[in-house]
């Protein structure tokens, strides 16, 4: 039995060692959460709206110098796919999905295979524009207050 757990735990180790390059996992900057780079693509969710962070990942691409890719780049209410190109002809899909009202979620690859490094660079910047943005307030409730009625 001895025998049976020792070779289970070096196959286990031996799958973790080998899979390293498909999953690592890094604290991001910010309110932002957890950055997962996943099997070629950064994933993270952010606490703003698809717009905000749509119109900060169009900004970021452009001060990245990428060549948007006007076929393959859309956005509705629910969902924004953002295709470029980088100096070396590498494919960049920015996707996001909304998943409340103010949280998306926003996933990057770079290449066929992803690239971690650049994928967390256009990150990076994507949180620049989003933390430059101004913020606006929510409109604050109203509430109704009843006086008691005089008789």
């Amino acid at each position: 039995m001895r025998i049976r757990l020792v070779c289970l735990s070096f196959v286990l180790v031996g799958l973790m060692v080998s899979s390293t390059g498909c999953l690592a996992i890094a604290v991001g900057a910010g309110a932002a959460g957890t950055v997962a780079y996943l099997a070629g693509d950064v994933e993270v969710e952010e606490p703003y709206s698809i717009d905000e962070v749509y119109a900060a990942t169009r900004q970021a691409v452009d001060e990245l110098d990428l060549h948007v890719i006007p076929g393959d780049t859309d956005k509705d209410a629910l969902s924004a796919t953002v295709v470029a190109r980088d100096a070396a002809d590498k494919r960049i899909t920015i996707r996001l999905k909304t998943k409340t009202s103010k949280t998306t979620k926003l996933s990057i690859r770079v290449g066929t295979f992803g690239d971690e490094t650049k994928s967390h660079l256009i990150y990076s910047k994507i949180v620049e524009r989003l933390e430059a943005a101004p913020q606006v307030p929510e409109e604050p409730v109203q509430t109704v207050s009843k006086s008691p009625v005089q008789e």
